[in-house]
């Protein structure tokens, strides 16, 4: 039974590098990219390389611009509110502090959403605790996506300072980002796809519908391709890959169970929990979910998890933020807290957040003055 996290190879390239590099490209210096007049980053939530991998006869275009290393690692956990925090400040979740799907408020018995509790909780958008790159980069700076997003919370806490334009349609999306760039010398636009993502949690990546969800993002990305004006940069990314677990590998945790013992709230998601224990019981839980759980998950104390890296350098002000036990899958289960009365969230096939390669491994495509 293996206790130690598993650590990024050291050229890894980083999810949080991304944004910055394309800024730099625009001048000519970056280390990842070849120059550009403008640029477009593309994010196809819920898409990770191995997910495009297994289905390139249904992503023509998108698998033959990829190479072997056409790919970064996105953070842990491997979750849209942290990973989208990271690629839109370029910091870690150690830094940033959005440590999961739902996270604990320290001194608090309040976990939070930290996708929706900015308009829900009544969250602080000081809880994100770095600037966002469109206040950074001194240059100009566009959002492409779904209107419904529009002055939410989450959007202002990580694309705060840049012009939003929505569209609900997905070719209407590429075909302003495409515009955007091409009258915006030096600027850099952010699109924004959902689509694979929603699909692939209610019906699982391997679906029929997430097939043709994929076919239709595949055509939008021909189109987008080949609306770039000379010199804009395009680069195909996403936030997290995915793995399906059917209800029958799922881990439901009810009154009595020994796991709970000790176990004050939870938080994360069901492929990465944060456990918040009671006082003075961090130690034994800890040894108890080794024991039950760790031939099938990584199991880490806040420390260990902090000693290790994967969040970055963490802050004195994340810490607690950070469950006292900290649990990722690497088999593929989901851990639900059947207690709850609300079922719905076990109703999802496709699932991410933890450490496994399927999940953290993303596409990083250059097309136009990139490729």
């Amino acid at each position: 039974m293996s206790l130690s996290l598993p650590v990024d190879p050291p050229r890894a390239r980083s999810l949080t590098r991304v944004v910055p590099e394309m800024s730099a490209a625009l001048e000519g210096r970056s280390e990842w990219f070849a120059p550009a007049r403008s640029a477009i980053v593309w994010v196809i939530d819920g898409l990770g390389a191995h997910n495009l991998a297994s289905h390139t006869g249904h992503a023509r275009f998108l698998a033959e611009a990829r190479t072997k290393r056409d790919v970064a690692r996105t953070v842990f956990p491997s979750t849209t509110a942290a990973a989208l925090t990271s690629l839109l400040t370029g910091t870690t979740p150690g830094e940033h502090g959005i440590v999961g799907y739902r996270a604990r408020i320290p001194g608090t018995d309040h976990v939070v959403n930290q996708l929706r509790g900015w308009d829900t909780d009544g969250l602080p958008h000081s809880f994100q605790r770095a600037t966002p790159l469109p206040q950074t980069l001194g240059r100009p700076f566009f959002t492409v996506t779904r209107p419904m997003y529009a002055g939410t919370g989450f959007t202002e806490v990580t694309l705060g300072g840049a012009q939003f334009h929505g569209a609900e349609d997905l070719d209407e999306r590429v075909r302003l980002a495409a515009d955007l760039a091409a009258r915006h010398p030096g600027s850099l636009t952010y699109l924004y796809a959902p689509d694979l993502d929603a699909i692939g949690h209610k019906r699982g990546w391997q679906s029929a519908e997430w097939v043709a969800a994929l076919e239709r993002v595949d055509a939008a990305a021909r189109t987008l391709a080949g609306s770039l004006s000379s010199g804009t940069g395009l680069i195909v990314t996403s936030d997290h890959g995915m793995v399906d677990v059917p209800r029958h590998r799922h881990v439901l945790l009810a009154d009595g169970d020994p796991l709970l013992d000790g176990v004050r709230l939870i938080g994360g998601e069901p492929r990465m929990l944060h456990l918040y224990t009671e006082p003075g019981t961090a130690a034994d839980v800890l040894a108890r979910w080794r024991e039950t759980e760790g031939e099938r998950s990584w199991v880490a104390s806040r420390a260990e998890l902090i000693a290790s890296g994967v969040m970055g350098a963490v802050a004195p002000e994340v810490y607690e933020r950070i469950g006292d036990v900290v649990v990722a899958p690497r088999a593929g289960i989901a851990y639900y807290d059947d207690r709850l009365s609300d079922k719905g969230p076990q109703k999802m096939v496709g699932q991410h957040g933890s450490l496994t390669d399927e999940e953290r491994i993303v596409p990083l495509l250059r097309l136009g003055a990139f490729a």
